[in-house]
């Protein structure tokens, strides 16, 4: 493997986190946390041009990392995971209660794969197909997020 194709794989799995053999969704999930804890902070315009940006990179990323790989979706890929997390926590305020709200609502969203969810993940393939799933999950997610924070006050 030569330098480019070893920093897609580093890339494409949360800095080889996704290697870790157990649960490597939920860890990419933990990955993509510092992420949401690093853009907590930042404007609203710069979060949102950071995360369009990651996730055309997300989808680059993972499309290489397939062909590299040459496997369909594999396991280890979780830069998915750390977008999707991302998305889900868009906007909402970086606390214990959001953070572990969110956590759960994008890993089940993720692994349930409710419409149109699955839909998206079997219509897209290659880079597309592995990121678009996870960034519709946390979608749904973020908005199922509001609306229990608004219920709940």
């Amino acid at each position: 493997m030569n330098f480019r194709e070893k920093s897609v794989i580093f890339l494409a799995t949360g800095f080889f986190a996704g290697n870790i053999p157990i649960a490597p969704g939920t860890i990419g999930t933990i990955v993509g946390l510092l992420f949401c804890f690093f853009l907590s902070g930042a404007d609203l315009f710069y979060m949102v041009l950071f995360q369009i940006f990651f996730v055309i990179i997300a989808i680059w990323v993972a499309d290489e990392a397939e062909k590299i790989l040459k496997k369909k979706d594999p396991g280890c890929i979780i830069i998915d995971e750390i977008a999707g997390i991302m998305v889900t926590l868009f906007g909402l305020p970086f606390n214990v209660v959001s953070v572990i709200s969110g956590f759960f609502v994008f890993r089940f969203l993720d692994v349930v794969k409710p419409f149109p969810i699955r839909t998206i993940e079997n219509k897209l393939s290659g880079g597309a197909g592995i990121v678009m799933d996870d960034i519709a999950a946390g979608i749904i997610g973020n908005c199922l997020l509001r609306a229990i924070f608004h219920v709940i006050g």
